[in-house]
């Protein structure tokens, strides 16, 4: 089986629309894809109407969350989505999304980047509006060459010079909250360290007793030996080590498929959730 537990559609900062998405997991051999669109559940009702039979969706979201000041990214699988705590908890942190949005265009412009705020809202879309998107108008204005050269201190990184901080959950009460839904939790690509200060070792310890089950290790952001000091500390604190793309469509260089979880830990996560299933598809072909 071919796992790929952490992808985004236009329903936040993905290129591709959520039923082309399913089309091309199933186009890229996976067996299994999650969608996790930041802080959002907009794009599942396309996704499942869209499966083609052989894929199996597992529904989630990416929950923005800070710790000591500094952000961190909640991987939330197969919860209930109507658990109306949650559901105010994310609606909260959209809210704040395009306000912090037009506070970055607003540092950029005074950086002397003729970037404008309808240009990024034109990029949105209908999706939730994040640093993507902004990151994708530098890349138009010849600014930066891709995507992820605007998440540096230069630009958008994590306390970069046109950062903005927006409403985040603190992370122990994600947890929670996510647990309270019937949901399982896996901190996203921890130690990504390119793109801003990362949570110490010592607050992964404190998440995990708090009930936190997984760490995403396989990921494009960390190198060989970040993945296996990861490994290793997964093993130490009992946490399910999972691999995922982090597909954002063409605004990213990885592709579907690219980091993938082993198909024990992925049935260990699909074991521990009461909130919602995994959702097999029963529509067309499973290649195209």
């Amino acid at each position: 089986m071919r796992i790929d537990l952490h992808t985004h559609s236009t329903a936040s900062d993905g290129t591709d629309t959520p039923a082309e998405l399913v089309a091309n997991a199933a186009a890229a051999g996976l067996d299994v894809v999650a969608l996790t669109d930041h802080d959002t559940v907009a794009g599942h009702a396309e996704a499942v109407a869209a499966l083609p039979d052989g894929l199996t969706l597992v529904t989630g979201a990416e929950l923005s969350c800070r710790i000591d000041g500094v952000s961190l990214h909640m991987l939330a699988y197969l919860f209930d989505p109507h658990e109306p705590e949650l559901a105010r908890e994310r609606e909260l942190v959209r809210d704040d999304r395009v306000p912090r949005a037009q506070a970055m265009v607003q540092k950029l412009q005074e950086l002397g980047v003729p970037v404008t705020w309808e240009q990024v809202a034109s990029i949105a879309g209908d999706g939730s509006v994040g640093r993507p998107h902004i990151a994708t108008a530098l890349v138009d204005l010849g600014v930066v060459e891709t995507v992820s050269d605007a998440f540096t201190p230069e630009w958008l990184a994590n306390g970069g010079r046109a950062y903005a901080e927006k409403h985040e959950l603190d992370p122990f009460d994600a947890i929670r909250l996510v647990k309270a839904a019937g949901g399982v939790t896996v901190f996203a690509h921890p130690l990504a360290v390119k793109r801003g200060e990362v949570v110490p070792e010592e607050s992964i310890a404190l998440l995990a007793a708090a009930g936190l089950d997984g760490i995403e290790v396989d990921h494009m952001d960390h190198d060989a030996p970040t993945r296996a000091r990861l490994r290793g500390l997964a093993g130490d604190l009992g946490l399910l080590p999972t691999g995922s793309s982090d597909y954002h469509g063409s605004r990213k260089t990885v592709q579907l498929g690219e980091y993938t979880t082993d198909p024990e830990i992925y049935g260990e996560i699909t074991r521990r959730a009461t909130g919602a299933f995994p959702v097999p598809g029963a529509g067309g072909s499973r290649r195209p």
